[in-house]
């Protein structure tokens, strides 16, 4: 079956009421988002850290001032700006003044080892960097060739309320471990005070075009060298767009409170909590890492309207506020990505909040949001949801993908819509790789039922090959989870002189157990096919995963291979 004709979207009859099938075209650039916003709601709080706000007239003055920092030091259109920085109200100004210029925003994990960031700054080669203080060290300590003479340092107790200023000077151990955590005195590098004590950006200044190159966003790097997608100012401003779309019982400038407690320098971060809140006049509370305390602090004065999050942070969020009493009712819509949401949390947290706990799935390439549950009644534990309005998608065979599958049937999901990126930064042959005939091929084995919803079965470069049979490794992380000694487990394939591959699992165990490796091998045995049992279990202390709790498979593969062969 070719490509040349539109596919039936039978998802958008599953569409919640209110949700439109496509969106008109987006137009502009992202800089317009907050300048609409301080245009409409000027004394709004646009921004809340540890309870210091920012209205959104405030906002777009610092915005205009840091843009006009930059250009003094030589910052041109074009030109990639590294991003260092944990959330804070810097890193918002940092991100629209980078873009009002017509400059590249590049972000980065600042808690990368030195390699880590190293590695993405000779990918992109940026000699501008805005940077936390904790972590400027790392960026000067580059080799020559390296260098970025364009440092600025941020300290974000700056950003903070006096009174935790003040709180944080005090001569205890507490105050002085907090204060070291967040800062670092650094030398030889431009202040953040001093970018945005310019005068404001004169109103003249060349916007970005639509289709100008806004943002290199790198990827998760869990299946290989991690590799910078490059996003316009329509993939992301479509994916806002999107985003608002599907949840129309939001209404914009009407009190909407957005938590980010997801990084932003991660796309799912970054579109949910930066882009989106912005677009919608909202209020967005900052955290520099996630806090269960914290979080419900603030649930107590400013309910979350919109809270994207993962499964882990909605199951910590959930015990606390049973422990400390506080009710989390007000809390409209969460969605939850990078991992499957277990049903078992979704009840409990839904009755608690009296909202929605929703599934969505998306990836750095794609803005990053492709398809969410619907908030309404109709969505379906165990699929990621539905695709999003103008997201058109398929399900075809992975060694031809020019072929459908048959209807229900299992195949590598290949999408196409605004918001899919367009291509990686300086790696042609990497981005043909990923295209076919237009589509995006996301590397993902799915199932697409009559309703529409997709159901996510496994990813096609971590499946196992052993005696030319293939292995699902989330098939088998399922069943092991299953065992009540299991708290939870990665399986990956090792060499194998005789069949390829095997499949080898690494498994936790459960508070107060302990794992008995051929009983758990047996107890698979009675889930699985013979050929997809673990022919070996490791028994560890806990299994890496990134910020957002995926589990890095390539990082347990490798300590795999060293623990077995010893090198």
């Amino acid at each position: 079956m070719t490509t040349s004709y539109d596919p039936p979207r039978p998802w958008i009859a599953s569409y919640a009421a209110g949700v439109p099938a496509d969106l008109d075209p987006v137009t502009g650039s992202l800089v317009d988002i907050v300048e609409a916003s301080a245009r409409d709601f000027p004394d709004a709080p646009a921004l809340q850290f540890f309870g210091r706000e920012m209205s959104y007239r405030a906002l777009q003055e610092a915005i205009e001032s840091a843009a006009a920092g930059l250009t003094r030091m030589g910052v041109g259109r074009g030109d990639p700006v590294a991003i260092v920085l944990p959330n804070c109200p810097q890193h918002i100004i940092a991100f629209y003044a980078i873009l009002r210029i017509g400059a590249v925003v590049v972000e980065h994990n600042p808690l990368y080892t030195p390699r880590e960031l190293r590695k993405q700054f000779e990918d992109h080669g940026a000699k501008h960097a805005i940077v936390w203080s904790k972590v400027v060290g790392t960026v000067q300590d580059f080799p020559d060739d390296l260098a970025v003479p364009g440092l600025v340092s941020v300290n974000v107790i700056r950003a903070m309320p006096l009174r935790t200023r003040l709180a944080l000077r005090l001569p205890i151990r507490k105050a002085r471990e907090s204060r070291e955590a967040l800062h670092e005195n650094v030398s030889g590098t431009t202040t953040w005070e001093d970018l945005v004590r310019a005068d404001r950006l004169p109103a003249t200044h060349p916007k970005p075009e639509t289709d100008d190159l806004a943002i290199i966003q790198y990827t998760s790097g869990t299946t290989g060298t991690p590799k910078g997608a490059s996003l316009t100012h329509r993939n992301l401003l479509a994916n806002a767009a999107q985003a608002r779309a599907w949840v129309p019982s939001i209404q914009r400038g009407r009190g909407c409170v957005v938590y980010a407690v997801l990084p932003m320098f991660h796309a799912y971060g970054l579109t949910l909590c930066l882009t989106f809140a912005m677009s919608m006049g909202a209020r967005l509370v900052l955290f520099p890492r996630f806090d269960p305390d914290m979080v419900l602090a603030v649930t107590k004065r400013h309910p979350a309207t919109f809270l994207p999050l993962v499964p882990p942070i909605a199951d910590r969020l959930l015990k606390a506020a049973r422990e400390k009493g506080v009710s989390l009712a007000g809390t409209e819509v969460a969605i939850s990505g990078a991992m499957a949401l277990p049903h078992e949390l979704v009840v409990p947290f839904e009755a608690a909040s009296g909202g929605f706990l929703v599934e969505g799935y998306g990836l750095s390439e794609c803005s990053p949001v492709l398809m969410a549950n619907p908030v309404a009644d109709n969505r379906v534990p165990g699929t990621v949801g539905l695709p999003l309005p103008g997201t058109e998608c398929r399900v075809v065979d992975p060694d031809d993908p020019s072929k459908d599958v048959e209807p229900g049937g299992r195949g590598e999901l290949v999408v196409r819509g605004p918001q899919v990126f367009q291509g990686y930064y300086g790696k042609p042959e990497e981005t043909e790789a990923v295209f076919s005939e237009g589509w995006f091929r996301t590397g993902d084995i799915v199932t697409i039922d009559d309703a529409g919803f997709v159901r996510i079965v496994d990813r096609i470069k971590e499946l196992i090959i052993t005696g030319g049979f293939n292995v699902a490794p989330t098939e088998v992380e399922n069943a092991l989870r299953q065992h009540p000694d299991v708290e939870d487990a990665a399986v990956v394939g090792l060499p194998s002189e005789h069949s390829g591959e095997e499949v080898v699992a690494a498994v936790v165990c459960a508070p107060g157990r302990e794992v008995d490796v051929e009983a758990l091998r047996d107890f698979a045995r009675g889930i699985l096919t013979p050929y997809k049992v673990p022919r070996r279990v490791f028994i560890v202390d806990e299994l890496p995963k990134s910020l957002i709790g995926k589990v890095l498979r390539r990082q347990v593969r490798e300590s795999l291979v060293t623990l077995t062969t010893g090198s």
